[in-house]
């Protein structure tokens, strides 16, 4: 069983831009509701093309930093028509790779109706694991379902408060 330790921010500024090593586009969308995250479902089923390569996507519903993932390689067209029957929107983003203190960052600049957010990504291998906070990391947002990309699928950015945009939702403070 794959378990992904994982833990998301908001990004400040552009100083990240010279350090991305490279970037790919991805289009991605999930086969149920984000209800899931609630209680309703008990793992989350996305589609994802990324670059020239396109994988099914199986999560369990936790909140949180620590969950179990498995991944599995489709071919694109397989992909493609899948997506096809996705509920909620489509997820568009440029996924930016970015090394910083021994991890690799993905800062993931969504596009579409979810542009204008910008959001950083650094998988661990355990709970506790340290890690160097570069710079341009703002507040951590991994506890916050609606930054979780089955969230942005059916209530996208664009739909959001001014206060939520700028990451001071229910519960957040102002960091």
């Amino acid at each position: 069983m794959a378990i992904e330790i994982e833990r998301k921010f908001l990004v400040r500024g552009d100083a990240w831009r010279g350090a991305a090593e490279r970037s790919e586009a991805m289009a991605q969308g999930y086969l149920n509701q984000v209800d899931g995250l609630a209680g309703g479902d008990l793992a989350s089923v996305r589609v994802r093309l990324e670059g020239p390569r396109a994988a099914l996507n199986i999560k369990s519903c936790e909140a949180g930093r620590s969950r179990q993932e498995f991944e599995y390689p489709v071919p694109v067209e397989d992909a493609r028509a899948l997506l096809a029957l996705c509920t909620g929107g489509r997820v568009e983003k440029q996924r930016h790779y970015v090394p910083h203190g021994g991890h690799l960052w993905e800062l993931d600049e969504f596009e579409g109706l979810n542009a204008g957010l910008l959001v950083a990504e650094i998988e661990l291998s355990a709970l506790d694991e340290a890690f160097e906070r570069p710079d341009w990391l703002g507040p951590e947002v991994t506890d916050y379902q609606r930054y979780y990309n089955i969230a942005l699928s059916q209530r996208p950015f664009s739909a959001w408060s001014e206060a939520e945009q700028r990451g001071l939702g229910e519960g957040e403070d102002a960091r």
